[in-house]
């Protein structure tokens, strides 16, 4: 039901982590494991409720606010994380750390190598690690041998399995898989409890649940699809999440979500629509059904290196570098979510990134800049002065145009403030010949608030007091609205305003001929 091509859903370690330790507060497993686990059923329907409920109200647009930059220095970010927590299998540690952020992952991997630990397990991902990346590296070289890099995975783990089965090497130090339980899911709708005193605290832990899947989940879509170049459906996104959870509740599944390990390994794979989590779903039904006996001898070392082999693409140092060049705040942007999911946890890198976007916007709107405009040679075309020298200025007049697509209650003083201060440098220059004449291009203007237009009142008073007239021209159809409305035309007087700038400085350039003319 989502639009997403590459994304492979599973449960993953911010989400199971959160569950715990929230429904922890209110029932302890060790003490009534069976309803600790009926309230994790009801936390995940109530979760997929919410984010189904989210894509039926379109709140797709959410997505919008996690940036390109955003994206990179997440993926960035993730990629460490997700490599580092592959240590524990790749050297065979036992007791491992289960939050997230590197310092915890290094510190872990530090404490755990004083304690025994077997190099066996090292050696044999390793190996296989290389094999991965020596085969991807043939098919990129030749493209005839795609399948080659798409097949390495499982061959490796048919492999390291029958030589761990072969060898015994189990009872030499190697960490394998060993027996767990398998078989379908049973029904879990009679282990619902909404009619539990908990059912308050568990919508809450399902909201809570839903927003930040939602958020791993589209970021780690997004991330694959700005590698693939096709577009992402927040909205489908949303209900096909939420639909998933709610059928997960009611079959014995908590919450999941995108992973972004299992998709990062689904898209080096080469996998190009939906259909690799259908197939990925009988696959796992298939082997939970027949073939787990098999599973049993599977080294967690092979298991590491198929991740591991995944994440070296991912980190896109040349992007970062671009980013740099182009927008030093982007650049900000990208460096927050990269540190934040480093170091704290991928909801707080997303937090990070989205709260400098937001400030990057509230900062361009509030301080917008104010364009100098002059009139390009033979044409009746005005343009920046700045950006075009051959532009000619007209004299006793100062035509600014306003950079920003609101005027409001954010800048409006800030705008009005700028422009007073450029007519005055303006005429402290040019004693000869003062500015008359102030001519606003309001073309970018798109809306304009009641703090706006006050603003322009304030700003035809002042210029009027120092003998200087104002002429807006080019505004739009929706900004000439509210000036009706807020009678601006009355005050200013429907002559200064005009359809476009050549039409306002032709007119002044008449009313003065014709002044000197009388004289």
């Amino acid at each position: 039901m989502g639009s997403s091509r590459e994304i492979a859903i599973g449960p993953v370690a911010v989400v199971s982590l959160l569950l715990s330790a929230m429904i922890q507060n209110i029932i302890d497993p060790s003490v009534d494991p069976t309803n600790y686990r009926r309230l994790v059923f009801t936390v995940t329907f109530f979760a997929g409720t919410f984010q189904a409920m989210f894509g039926l109200f379109r709140l797709g647009f959410l997505v919008d606010f996690l940036s390109h930059a955003a994206i990179v220095g997440f993926m960035g970010g993730a990629a460490i994380v997700i490599g580092l927590q592959q240590l524990k299998g790749l050297l065979g540690i036992n007791h491992f750390t289960t939050r997230t952020d590197v310092v915890s992952v290094l510190d872990a991997v530090v404490k755990s190598l004083h304690h025994p630990w077997n190099p066996l397990n090292f050696v044999l991902g390793c190996s296989f690690l290389i094999f991965i990346l020596i085969t991807r590296f043939i098919g990129r070289r030749k493209r005839k041998l795609f399948w080659l890099p798409a097949m390495a995975p499982l061959f490796s783990v048919i492999l390291s399995t029958l030589i761990v089965y072969l060898t015994k090497a189990d009872k030499h130090g190697i960490k394998i898989v060993k027996h767990f339980k398998g078989g379908l899911n049973p029904s879990s709708v009679h282990q619902l409890q909404f009619g539990s005193p908990h059912v308050g605290e568990a919508a809450k832990i399902g909201l809570i649940c839903a927003i930040i899947a939602l958020t791993e989940a589209i970021a780690v879509g997004r991330s694959f699809v700005s590698l693939k170049g096709y577009q992402l459906d927040g909205n489908k996104e949303m209900v096909a999440m939420g639909f998933m959870n709610i059928v997960g509740s009611l079959t014995s599944c908590y919450a999941a979500t995108g992973s972004f390990s299992r998709t990062a390994v689904n898209y080096t794979a080469g996998c190009e629509t939906v259909v690799s989590n259908i197939v990925m779903a009988i696959t796992v039904l298939v082997s939970l059904l027949f073939f787990t006996r098999l599973l049993y001898y599977t080294p967690i070392a092979i298991l590491a290196s198929i991740i591991l082999s995944a994440l070296p693409g991912l980190i896109d140092l040349n992007e970062a570098y671009n980013i740099w060049k182009v927008d030093k705040l982007d650049f900000l942007v990208c460096i927050g979510a990269f540190f934040g999911v480093l170091f704290c946890s991928v909801k707080i890198g997303l937090l990070v990134a989205v709260t400098i976007s937001f400030v990057k916007i509230i900062l361009n709107s509030v301080r917008p800049s104010t364009e100098e405009q002059g009139r390009l040679p033979a044409t009746y075309i005005f343009r920046d002065i700045t950006q075009f020298p051959m532009a000619t200025k007209i004299t006793g007049m100062l035509i600014l145009r306003v950079d920003s697509g609101t005027l409001c209650f954010a800048n409006a003083n800030f705008i009005k403030e700028r422009i007073l201060r450029r007519v005055t440098d303006e005429n402290g220059e040019n004693t000869k010949d003062r500015v008359g004449v102030l001519v606003l291009d309001m073309s970018n203007v798109m809306s304009i608030d009641t703090s706006g237009i006050l603003a322009l009142e304030e700003l035809q008073k002042k210029l009027t007091s120092q003998g200087i007239e104002l002429a807006v021209a080019n505004p739009r159809w929706s900004v000439i609205n509210k000036f009706k409305s807020a009678k601006f035309i009355d005050k200013v007087g429907a002559g200064q305003v005009f359809l476009t700038v050549d039409d306002a400085v032709d007119a002044f350039l008449h009313l003065r001929m014709t002044g000197l003319a009388s004289c």
